[in-house]
């Protein structure tokens, strides 16, 4: 048990300096002393606290100055000083437990002068003398039997001015975060449903004039005579024109060399016997760079790289292709020197005879979003509108890559593909084949979700879409990626969303 002279020196309040002493079993915080008043004689009498500047000023110099270290507003020891400073009693018992755990000598006062029920009484000092107005008994008039005084309860709840301002401003932060990114997001989702909405007209249907991308094994060996017959009764009585056959990739200078397409007479005069009118394109690309920094790619910047494709064009129009299509990512909106390769290309492949076709970027479905693209991640995701039609009067035919959209629902993204045929259709000229992609993959990753990127869904949007932008248009397609990932439900799903009926 604590008795008053073993207190340590940090617990025992100082006598007060300049102030009113507190009156007898007066609860709570006493003013400064009048002008003229009688200063505290300074011995260690119960002289008040007093609270000074804002609310809470008080509670923080009691806490420091008799309870040094402890720890935060939460503390257990901040209980203790908001009960003394308060002038809340509570019995014979302190926050802590019993009398004889707290520092509460046998009479029921503690180390402060203040006697285990609150009262602020008689003060023994270190010889037994006995301090304060009234002496150890208390006052006249104690009701307790112990001869202490219960005095009145007040509840006093300290006010934080700058943590409620500070709440105050993240919640705000927050509700207008919330109203920044959930609103427009809902938004679109909305509008992406109802772009999804609605039967597509009976005469939306295949002009003959769809694509399908082909891996590299039709060149290197891989595939034969079997798998091309299996292919052959896939794109019976579709509406399957183009082959887009693997070729590449480019080096980085822009060159292709020969080892990387040995069996392509092979594969072209196959075609051309088991499908007649069907074309066989060259695929070309590689990955661009722009900065210094990006590592190995293709710098559409460099003059000579770009000489070095179109030469790379002609040659394989030269080993038999019917035309190139070129897939070149990731490709910037408003990228200047893609437009001057393509000038270079268009005059080149038709001295050759050939077809120049590209693969193309989204377009913005909100004006400025291939900025915020671009500045967020570096890299091309959309093309503006503007860019889209001038590269589409560059070319034969353009490719909207059309899937890797994450977006995590079959409605949300056929209505995506149906916007993005509309805005397909308005950029490009009437006499530019359009062809809008088909997934024929089911990865599953942040960028794709199969079950939400279906076949179906992207042929009913690109349905819708062709009806509402130009439904009698004839230079419109379907381009169907790629063939090695393809399932028997995908090409179930492209014959009856979009081809004829065919007799069985």
């Amino acid at each position: 048990m604590t008795t008053p002279d073993t207190v340590p020196p940090s617990r025992v309040r100082p006598p007060c300096r300049g102030r009113t002493p507190a009156a007898p079993g007066t609860p709570g915080p006493r003013p400064e002393s009048p002008a003229g008043a009688a200063p505290c004689s300074g011995a260690p009498g119960p002289c008040a606290v007093v609270r000074t500047r804002r609310p809470g000023t008080a509670v923080r110099r009691f806490r420091h100055r008799f309870h040094p270290g402890v720890p935060g507003p939460r503390g257990a020891w901040q209980g203790l000083a908001m009960r003394e400073y308060t002038g809340v009693r509570t019995g014979a018992r302190t926050p802590h437990g019993p009398s004889g755990s707290t520092g509460t000598d046998s009479a029921g006062t503690d180390s402060t002068g203040t006697d285990s029920a609150g009262t602020e009484g008689a003060r023994t000092d270190g010889t037994g003398t006995t301090h304060g107005p009234h002496g150890a008994d208390g006052p006249a008039g104690s009701g307790a039997p112990d001869g202490t005084r219960p005095g009145r309860r007040r509840r006093f709840v300290p006010r934080l001015p700058g943590r409620t301002r500070a709440r105050r401003r993240l919640a705000g932060l927050a509700l207008a975060l919330t109203a920044v990114v959930v609103l427009p997001v809902a938004a679109a989702g909305t509008a992406l449903r109802i772009e999804y909405a609605g039967d597509p007209p009976a005469d939306a249907r295949t002009r003959g004039r769809d694509a399908l991308w082909l891996g590299h094994a039709w060149l290197d060996g891989r595939r034969g005579e079997r798998d091309l017959a299996a292919l052959t009764r896939r794109a019976a009585g579709t509406g399957l024109r183009d082959l887009y056959v693997h070729t590449g990739p480019l080096e980085h200078d822009g060159a292709l060399r020969p080892q990387r397409y040995p069996r392509a007479a092979w594969l072209v005069d196959a075609v051309h016997r088991r499908l007649p009118g069907v074309r066989v394109q060259a695929w070309l690309g590689d990955r661009l760079v722009y900065g210094r920094d990006e590592g190995g790619g293709l710098r559409l910047a460099d003059v000579g790289a770009r000489r070095t494709v179109v030469d790379s064009a002609r040659q394989v129009l030269r080993a038999g292709f019917d035309g190139v299509h070129f897939d070149l990512e990731p490709l910037r909106s408003d990228d200047g020197d893609y437009l001057r390769l393509l000038d270079g290309l268009r005059p080149a492949v038709a001295d050759e005879g050939g077809l120049l076709s590209v693969a193309a970027h989204q377009i913005d479905p909100l004006p400025g979003m291939h900025t915020v693209s671009g500045a967020v991640t570096g890299r091309g995701k959309w093309w503006s509108k503007g860019y889209f039609g001038q590269v589409a009067r560059r070319v034969d035919q353009i490719a909207v890559m059309s899937y890797d959209t994450a977006l995590p629902l079959e409605s949300l993204y056929g209505g995506y593909v149906a916007r993005q045929t509309e805005l397909a259709l308005s950029a490009a000229p009437d006499e530019v084949d359009v062809l809008m992609g088909v997934p024929f993959f089911h990865t599953d990753d942040m960028g794709h979700h199969a079950s939400a990127e279906t076949a179906s869904a992207a042929v009913r949007g690109a349905r819708l879409g062709l009806a509402r932008a130009d439904r009698h248009r004839e230079h419109f397609g379907l381009a169907l990626y790629v063939d090695f990932a393809a399932t028997g439900d995908d090409w179930t799903a492209y014959r009856r969303g979009w081809c004829a009926p065919v007799e069985s």
